[in-house]
């Protein structure tokens, strides 16, 4: 009876994942087909004209990127000081499942909540107006939980001897974490990294009250008042304003695009991820 429940519960994991990735290959299939009409040379570097309908998605494409870049560098430094502490300084196991915890709540945050956030905070309370920092702010804090576990479960797999050679040898704990830990960890920071960044390439909510218009902006200048287009919000909006069909085809086109870049930073992240995971099995 149970050998039978277990092959039946297989079964039923099986038809699930098959059932899962052929909805993800239906939604990409469409949105291709309905996209790369739109794609060209110039649809990628002009920008925006007759509110979507015309032009191109260049500075949606910068700004983007802009808020991904900020995000990385909000995100890394403190995730590689939350990964030390509790891989590393905390000793004691509670303390340890206490930090996981919060991470793992942060990680459940929905991503409107961080908008709200941001919105009080940065827009209301500094007086920063809409500007890119905010929201490059906010999605290096949506995504430090990613990039924080990732961090801890390479330096879990990193093998013992590692940490004991070095502790033979006389170095203290903090030359052991900067040149034992952190060199052999570097492959989960980047992996983390870049699964948090396609996450936050695609996110509106976050963006779209504090740093982003659909509009009207290129390369910031400064951080008050200084807001960026974004592919997210640009398709955000056509999909709920635009009546105009010529529109409708730059709506796929741009979201072909988006899609094509979180794929990228998808598949970039695939070989270290597996790696880790070999590590760790064999550990």
């Amino acid at each position: 009876m149970r050998r039978k429940f277990d092959h039946l519960f297989t079964l039923a994991s099986g038809l699930c994942a098959v059932f899962s990735v052929g909805i993800l290959l239906f939604i990409v299939a469409a949105i291709t087909w309905r996209g790369m009409g739109a794609v060209s040379w110039k649809f990628l570097t002009e920008q925006i004209r007759l509110v979507g309908a015309d032009g191109g998605i260049f500075y949606n494409i910068v700004g983007t990127l802009i808020l991904m870049a900020t995000a990385f560098l909000v995100s890394v430094p403190a995730a590689t000081g939350l990964a030390l502490v509790h891989s590393v300084y905390l000793k004691s196991e509670r303390a340890r499942d206490r930090l996981w915890l919060l991470l793992s709540v942060m990680n459940g945050v929905p991503s409107i909540l961080f908008g709200i956030f941001g919105l009080i905070v940065f827009v209301k309370l500094f007086g920063w107006g809409k500007s890119w920092l905010a929201g490059g702010i906010l999605l290096g804090l949506m995504i430090l939980p990613t990039v924080a576990v990732a961090l801890i479960e390479k330096i879990k797999s990193l093998p013992r001897a590692y940490l004991e050679t070095a502790a033979g040898l006389g170095l203290s704990q903090p030359q052991i974490v900067w040149s034992v830990i952190l060199p052999q960890s570097i492959g989960g920071l980047m992996t983390g990294s870049l699964i948090g960044l396609a996450r936050a390439a695609g996110e509106t909510a976050p963006i779209m009250f504090t740093a982003t218009i659909f509009s009207g902006a290129n390369i910031p200048h400064g951080i008050r008042d200084s807001p960026v287009l974004s592919l997210p919000y640009h398709i955000f909006v056509l999909a709920q304003d635009s009546l105009d069909p010529a529109a409708g085809e730059k709506l796929w086109g741009s979201a072909l695009v988006l899609l094509a870049l979180i794929f990228s930073l998808s598949l970039l992240a695939l070989p270290a991820r597996l790696r880790i995971h070999e590590e760790a099995r064999h550990d």
